[in-house]
């Protein structure tokens, strides 16, 4: 298997491992679930301990301050969104003004699809892929109706050759003269491959058709360079690996180059911030990524994202990568170590290049994935379970260690040595 790191697959060198590693700090600033082994950041973030800080500190402003909370204190709640907004720039690789923190994910695509996807003429189709986020697509779908056209014509996705990943040159292939806006996640969430953005905005760009990426699966573990990539928009969440809290608000990017056009999604937030208040029936939209804002922010869930934000800054997207890819790596090693052969039968679906994955390993077993999962979480180990036959284990840089990672794989052999996942129902939870 293609393993740019040399390891070793005894328990002695993942202590090793966390030893040496320049992160191993930061786990300290975060809340760990007791006695637990948290490898699903790449669904929830955990909470940091700063983030408690910062909700606590403007519930306190609310008991002491009011309404005059929006513009009094240290940071007014009026202007938050454009200061949180500042600061996931950085993060992203964007100008300030090109990103705001607001709304939720799929309400940000309905609202910059609504901006971009301009049929006109023979230019009606847009490119999504079947593998993406159910979500994305029913917005897509959405959007083509509005404007009184046939989603099963228009939207065009793109096929996968096994199920797991996507080839960016059938994806650039299918970009014809039909194209109206090109639509894609920056991470397959199933099997955290991460697509080339840059060679699918230059290719997007020479055909003269617009494109934009929801990066829900990438923001915070993967640096982008959103504004030197020339993408034309942008949306993604913050309680995954920016770790806002559960259903935090999120984010939007939007070039600088198109903040003349007009949000059809338009709402009173995304006025001219002076302007706000004048109260006039006629949108003067502010001419940046605010102009894209719809309702008013709600501070509760805005203020731990700001903090959050903060340690992502102090640890430094670089070095957060550069454990991302050595502590997947180091999973996917010990899987194929401990698990690939007879009787385990385990398949890693992501892709082993570290470079083309996000954050998390797509651990596949044909027959057992979901019972294999419930005997996890009675381990105290937490991943996820995507369908039809996926446990997905994110080790977070931030805070998991590779020890952790060590002790999952062993859980995991335990788990099928004592076939401990057959006394579990097959049936899915609610939440997986």
């Amino acid at each position: 298997m293609l393993m740019p790191y040399s390891f070793e697959p005894h328990r002695d060198f993942a202590v090793q491992l966390d030893r040496e590693d320049d992160l191993k700090g930061f786990r300290s600033y975060f809340h760990i679930p007791e006695n637990t082994i948290y490898m699903d950041g790449n669904s929830l973030g955990l909470v940091s301990k700063r983030a408690e800080e910062s909700a606590l500190r403007v519930l306190k402003e609310w008991k002491d301050h009011a309404i005059r909370g929006w513009m009094s204190g240290d940071k007014p709640w009026f202007y938050l969104p454009e200061e949180i907004g500042k600061k996931c720039a950085a993060i992203v690789g964007a100008e300030k003004e090109e990103v705001i923190m607001t709304g939720s994910t799929t309400v940000n695509i309905h609202s910059l699809v609504g901006t971009f996807y301009q049929p006109r003429g023979s230019r009606t189709r847009i490119i999504a892929d079947e593998l993406n986020f159910p979500s994305d697509i029913y917005a897509l779908k959405g959007q083509i109706q509005i404007r009184g056209l046939d989603p099963s014509k228009e939207l065009i996705l793109i096929k996968s050759r096994d199920g797991r990943c996507l080839d960016e040159d059938a994806i650039a292939a299918a970009m014809t003269p039909e194209t109206a806006l090109v639509f894609l996640p920056s991470v397959l969430f199933r099997s955290g491959q991460l697509l080339d953005m840059a060679f699918l905005t230059r290719e997007a760009h020479r055909k003269g058709i617009c494109i934009g990426f929801d990066c829900c699966h990438s923001a915070g573990v993967v640096p982008h360079r959103f504004s030197e990539w020339d993408l034309d928009f942008a949306v993604w969440c913050s309680y995954k690996y920016m770790n806002g809290g559960p259903g935090s608000p999120a984010f939007l990017y939007i070039n600088k180059r198109h903040f003349d056009k007009t949000p059809l999604l338009a709402g009173w937030y995304g006025c001219e911030k002076n302007r706000q208040f004048d109260m006039r029936i006629d949108f003067d939209h502010s001419r940046s990524a605010g102009g894209w804002q719809i309702s008013t922010q709600g501070m509760l869930s805005a203020a731990p994202v700001e903090s959050a934000l903060d340690i992502i800054l102090e640890a430094g997207m670089d070095k957060i990568r550069e454990k991302s890819k050595k502590i997947t790596s180091y999973l996917a090693y010990l899987v194929d170590a401990y698990l690939s052969k007879d009787p385990y039968h385990f398949k890693i679906g992501t892709p082993l290049d570290p470079e083309k994955r996000s954050g998390h390993i797509a651990l596949e077993h044909e027959t057992e994935a979901v019972r294999i999962g419930k005997a996890l979480l009675d381990h105290h180990i937490i991943p996820d379970f995507r369908p039809p036959n996926i446990l997905r284990l994110a080790p977070v840089p931030l805070y998991n260690t590779y020890l952790e990672v060590f002790e999952t794989v062993q859980a995991l052999k335990k788990i099928m040595d004592t076939k401990a996942y057959a006394s579990y129902s097959q049936e899915r939870g609610t939440i997986s």
